[in-house]
């Protein structure tokens, strides 16, 4: 090939590319031309520089997005809270509890292949499950705790874990004597485990509640990654990556950043803001390990999370690529509480909300104290990221951040300031 041709073809290679880049962009549009307001949209990035500047955080990222474009985004603050650099729009996050969604979407892709049913029983793909124990706590006389194991009524269900309605539990919100054996057997192994062996060494452990009882916060959705697992014959992220990551153009959300370029994107909190609960720490994905806990492990962008959410805000489908069926996401989206599942003690959707399938769902426009509308999902991250869509309002919003002391504080601020801006 002569020098000219392969000048052209190299600018063809290159105009490709950016064809490419700009494809996993969702369009934008000014505030307006989707019924809301450029002042007011504004304001939310006001009010997050007065705190970058105040040094409650280092920074953040907000994307919102209605009627399938983008009509406010701004990174705001540093990437780094310990060097200059200003926040990039491409920053990594630490995305903690929003892998859950991102699993829960991997397992109904099972269902609708028919690989997978709701009512199925956990111990049908991990047999450890098959004769669980109830932990009852009981005081004697003297003040004195103590643990009676009962059998579980019944199995553990896929649609349990689903909607944390297991009997599982997390170590680090309450401290009963489940919730210490659940503490003192380090499940997370820092890091230095498999689903298939996490699985195992969970189920050794006594439930807090009789399965389908209760809702309680929990490691449900890591069992599920061990699940989806089995079913699909592969590791998790092997899965999400073929069937979720790489056909909606998620390029930067993984497991781990061990990669130079990836590593010099990721945002970092404060040095005084990395504790995630009593004693935990803010994990290092610039080190690759074995775990990949689907509860709790991805890393990602806003704008890999945007196209997520845009997917599921069109009824599981982005452009030409579909994940789901609408049906399914509806059914995702609608609560699986009822009056069946007790809230628990510590009931994180809050006022209003019941649960899906990976999401809080809202049950009412009122009572809740933020603003949005019946049928709004969402969820967040103990890292500080947030996201929540509202089919009725044709809008979602994802909250960037590293700084778990901010991360319940901040998300009805955010969500009142975009409603404000609603226009029509």
């Amino acid at each position: 090939m002569s020098t000219p041709a392969w000048r052209a073809w190299g600018a063809l290679v290159l105009a490709l590319a950016a064809v490419h880049a700009l494809a996993q962009d969702l369009p934008r549009a000014r505030p307006e031309a989707v019924g809301m307001s450029g002042p007011r949209l504004a304001k939310i990035g006001a009010w997050l520089r007065a705190e970058t500047e105040a040094g409650r955080i280092p920074g953040a990222i907000v994307v919102v997005a209605r009627d399938g474009r983008i009509a406010y985004q701004e990174a705001i603050g540093r990437l780094d809270p310990q060097k200059p650099d200003a926040m990039p729009a491409d920053a990594i996050f630490r995305i903690y509890s929003m892998t859950k969604p991102i699993t829960s979407v991997a397992a109904m892709i099972l269902v609708e292949e028919g690989r997978l049913t709701l009512d199925a029983p956990v111990s049908r793909f991990i047999p450890e499950f098959a004769k669980m124990q109830v932990g009852v706590e009981k005081t004697d006389a003297a003040g004195a705790k103590s643990l009676d194991l009962v059998p579980a009524r019944r199995q553990i269900t896929v649609q349990d874990l689903l909607r944390h309605s297991s009997g599982l539990t997390y170590g680090f919100f309450g401290n009963s004597l489940v919730k210490k054996a659940y503490v003192d057997a380090r499940l997370d192994a820092g890091g230095d485990t498999t689903n298939e062996a996490f699985a195992k060494k969970i189920a050794g452990l006594p439930l807090h509640y009789q399965p389908g009882s209760t809702w309680d916060y929990s490691y449900s959705t890591d069992v599920l990654g061990r699940v989806v697992e089995v079913v699909a014959g592969k590791s998790l992220f092997a899965f999400m990556k073929e069937r979720i990551l790489d056909p909606l153009g998620m390029k930067d959300t993984t497991f781990y950043a061990p990669e130079p370029a990836r590593q010099a994107r990721l945002a970092e909190p404060l040095a005084s803001d990395r504790a995630i609960g009593e004693g935990i720490e803010m994990n290092d994905p610039r080190i690759a390990r074995t775990a990949e806990p689907g509860g709790q492990g991805l890393v990602s962008t806003a704008g890999d999370y945007a196209r997520f959410l845009q997917m599921l805000l069109n009824g599981g489908r982005l452009g030409k690529t579909r994940i789901l069926g609408p049906k399914t996401v509806e059914f995702m989206t609608a609560d699986h509480l009822g009056s069946s599942v007790t809230p628990g003690p510590l009931y994180l959707p809050g006022p209003g909300y019941g649960f899906g399938l990976g999401f809080a769902v809202r049950r009412t426009t009122g009572e809740p104290a933020a603003n949005a509308a019946a049928g709004e999902y969402n969820w967040g991250g103990a890292g500080g990221t947030a996201f929540w869509v509202d089919p009725k309002n044709r809008l979602f919003v994802v909250l960037m951040m590293q700084s778990p002391r901010q991360r319940t504080g901040y998300r009805p601020i955010l969500r009142n300031m975009v409603y404000a801006a609603i226009e029509r």
